[in-house]
C-alpha cells in the first residue's frame, strides 16, 4: 500500500475515535442534565432500574411525557379551598387517623390533577411529578405506602399513618405554592 491509503486509514480512524469522544461527551452532558433535573429521583430511579441506561431512558420518557401535559398553577380560590380542606383532615387525625390520612392522600392527587397532571393511575401520576417536583415525589410515594399498602395494625398502624401525614403535608406545601414556582 501507498502512503495515501495509510493517509485515509488515519483520517478515518481519527474521525471514528472523534465521534467516540463527541457521543461519550454528549451522553455525560446528558447524565449531568438528568441529575440536575431529578436530584434525588435519579438515584432513585438508577438503583431501581438495574441499569443506568434504562434508568435514564425511563427519565427521558418522563420529561417527554411531561412536556406534552398543560400544568397550571392552581387559581389563589382553589389554593385557598384545598389549604381549608388540608386543615380539616389535620384537625381530623387525632380522632380518625385512617380517614385523616386517607382524605390527606385524596387532597393531594386533587390538587395535582387539578394542575393538569395524569389521574389514570397513581405510578404514571407520579412519573409525571417527578419531573417538577424530584425533591418530593419520594415522599408522595412513600405516604401513599403507608396509607394503602401498609399491613400494620395498633399503633404501628397510627405511627405509620401519622408519617404518611407528615409526607403529605411536604408534598402538599409544595405542589400548593404560589404560580410562580409551580412552572420550571
Amino acid at each position: 500500500m501507498d502512503t495515501t491509503w495509510w493517509i485515509v486509514i488515519a483520517v478515518v480512524a481519527a474521525l471514528v475515535v472523534l465521534a467516540l469522544l463527541a457521543w461519550g461527551y454528549m451522553q455525560s452532558r446528558r447524565r449531568t442534565a438528568l441529575k440536575d433535573q431529578f436530584g434525588p429521583e435519579y438515584d432513585r430511579t438508577v438503583s431501581s432500574a438495574g441499569s443506568r441506561r434504562k434508568a435514564e431512558q425511563d427519565l427521558a420518557d418522563r420529561e417527554r411525557t411531561r412536556e406534552d401535559l398543560d400544568i397550571q398553577p392552581l387559581s389563589e380560590a382553589a389554593r385557598t379551598r384545598y389549604a381549608d380542606d388540608w386543615q380539616r383532615a389535620e384537625q381530623r387525625f387525632v380522632d380518625d387517623p385512617e380517614l385523616a390520612a386517607r382524605e390527606a392522600d385524596r387532597i393531594v392527587r386533587s390538587v395535582l390533577e387539578e394542575q393538569g397532571y395524569p389521574n389514570d393511575d397513581f405510578d404514571t401520576q407520579v412519573a409525571a411529578v417527578s419531573v417538577d417536583h424530584p425533591n418530593v415525589v419520594d415522599r408522595y410515594r412513600h405516604g401513599h405506602q403507608m396509607v394503602h399498602g401498609n399491613g400494620a395494625d395498633g399503633a404501628d398502624r397510627t405511627e405509620n399513618l401519622r408519617k404518611a401525614m407528615v409526607d403529605f403535608r411536604t408534598v402538599f406545601e409544595r405542589v400548593v405554592e404560589s404560580p410562580e414556582t409551580v412552572t420550571r
